[in-house]
C-alpha cells in the first residue's frame, strides 16, 4: 500500500498525520509513506525526524487584515495557488499513491484537491470541533471526512461523508498509570495542579498561574507543575517577585517545557491549559478535570469550539481569556477543590468522551475506501 500524507503549519495538523503513518506501518510494515508539506513549515523538520520521506511545495494562506504588506502577500498567495497545484500534481504522478490522507493546513488543499481530480481515493481528518477552511472545502469531494468531534459535522456541507474517529492519542498517554506517575514525580497525597500555555507559552496564563502559585505557597494545600513556554522565561523571576522561590518551594515545579506530559497528566487532579485539539484528546484519554482557557488568536476561534464541545458534556470548565485574572483563576480552582463531587464528575465525563482507538478507526476507514476501489 502506498499512502501520501498532506498537512502542516502546526503540530495539530502534523502530529495526527505522523500518528496515522506510524500505525499504518505497524499494521502493514510494507506500506510506503510519502509526506507533502509546506516549504519552510515545521513539518520540514518533524517529518524527516520521524523517518518518513518528505517533499515540499510552496504555499501560503490569505491574510485577512488588509494592509499594504498583506495585500502584497495575498497577491503572492494567489500565484502560489497555481504553482502549488502543478507541483502537487507532479508529485502525485511520480509517487502514484493508492490513497491520500489530508490532515489540514493550507498545504493539504492543493494536494488533496489534485488527488481527487486525478481519481485517487482521498480522505481527510479534522481535529477540531470547528473545521478549518481547507477541510470545509475538501469535505465536499473527499471519499471520507474523519472527525475527532461529532460537533464538527454541523459546520460541514450536507454532502460530506463523515465518520467519527477521534484524534490519534499517543499510547504513552493512554497507558500512563496515576500511582506510578505520582511516585515518579515525587508527589505526596496532596492534590496536584498541572498548568501550561503551550510550547511557546501564553502570557496571560503565566501571569494568572503565578498568582495562583503565590497564593497557595503559604498554605501548601496543592502541588503545582507549570510549563511557562519558550517566551515565558521571565516566569521564575515573576514568582520570586511574588515571594516564591521556585527552586526552594516544596511542591512547586516550574519548567520551560513539560517533556513528561504523559506522567504529568496521569498524576494531575486538575489541568489548566489552552484548548488545542490534541491536548484535549489527551486530557480525555486520561480522564482529567480541566479549566480550559481557549486562545482567542487562532483561526475561526476554533479553540473556543473545542472547549465548548467538552463543557456542554459536563467534561470541562471554561474560563475565557477576556475574563482571566489571577483572582478569577484562584476563585475557580478553589471552587472546584471545595466540591470533590464536581471535580470527580468532570473527570468521569472527560473519560466518557474519550476515543481511545482512533488509530484503528482511521485505519479501518482507509481500508474501507481502498476496498471500494
Amino acid at each position: 500500500m502506498k499512502v501520501l500524507f498532506a498537512g502542516g503549519g502546526t503540530g495539530g495538523h502534523i502530529n495526527p498525520a505522523l500518528a496515522i503513518a506510524g500505525y499504518l506501518k505497524e499494521k502493514e510494515p510494507d506500506t510506503e509513506i510519502l509526506y507533502i508539506g509546506a516549504a519552510g513549515g515545521m513539518e520540514e523538520r518533524l517529518v524527516p525526524a520521524a523517518g518518513y520521506p518528505f517533499r515540499s511545495i510552496r504555499i501560503s494562506g490569505f491574510q485577512r487584515k488588509l494592509t499594504v504588506k498583506n495585500i502584497a502577500r495575498n497577491v503572492r498567495t494567489v500565484a502560489r495557488v497555481f504553482t502549488s497545484s502543478a507541483h502537487a500534481k507532479q508529485i502525485l504522478r511520480e509517487f502514484q499513491p493508492d490513497i491520500c490522507v489530508g490532515t489540514g493546513g493550507y498545504v493539504s488543499g492543493p494536494v488533496i484537491r489534485e488527488a481527487i481530480r486525478l481519481g485517487i481515493p482521498a480522505v481527510i481528518h479534522e481535529q477540531n470541533a470547528f473545521p478549518g477552511v481547507t477541510n470545509k472545502m475538501l469535505s465536499k469531494h473527499a471519499n471520507r471526512t474523519m472527525l475527532a468531534v461529532e460537533d464538527a459535522q454541523k459546520h460541514l456541507d450536507a454532502s460530506a461523508h463523515c465518520v467519527l474517529t477521534g484524534n490519534p492519542v499517543r499510547q504513552e498517554v493512554i497507558r500512563a498509570d496515576r500511582a506510578k506517575a505520582r511516585a515518579k514525580l515525587g508527589l505526596d497525597s496532596r492534590p496536584m495542579i498541572l498548568s501550561f500555555g503551550g510550547s511557546l507559552g501564553a502570557r496571560t496564563i503565566n501571569e494568572a498561574c503565578a498568582d495562583l502559585i503565590a497564593a497557595d505557597a503559604k498554605s501548601g494545600r496543592y502541588q503545582h507543575i507549570h510549563g511557562y513556554g519558550q517566551y515565558g522565561k521571565w516566569f521564575p523571576d515573576l514568582l520570586r517577585e511574588k515571594g516564591v522561590d521556585p527552586d526552594a518551594c516544596p511542591g512547586v515545579t516550574v519548567k520551560e517545557y513539560i517533556t513528561d506530559i504523559p506522567d504529568c497528566l496521569a498524576a494531575a487532579d486538575l489541568v489548566i491549559c489552552r484548548a488545542g485539539a490534541i491536548t484535549l484528546s489527551e486530557i480525555q484519554a486520561q480522564g482529567r478535570a480541566s479549566i480550559l482557557i481557549p486562545s482567542p488568536n487562532v483561526a475561526e476561534n476554533h479553540q473556543y469550539h473545542n472547549a465548548m464541545a467538552l463543557v456542554r458534556r459536563g467534561a470541562a470548565e471554561l474560563l475565557e481569556e477576556k475574563d482571566l485574572t489571577g483572582e478569577s483563576l484562584i476563585q475557580r480552582v478553589e471552587e472546584l477543590f471545595r466540591d470533590p463531587a464536581k471535580l470527580r464528575s468532570l473527570s468521569e465525563n472527560a473519560k466518557k468522551t474519550a476515543i481511545l482507538d482512533a488509530n484503528e478507526r482511521i485505519y479501518q476507514v482507509i481500508r474501507e475506501v481502498l476496498a471500494e476501489g
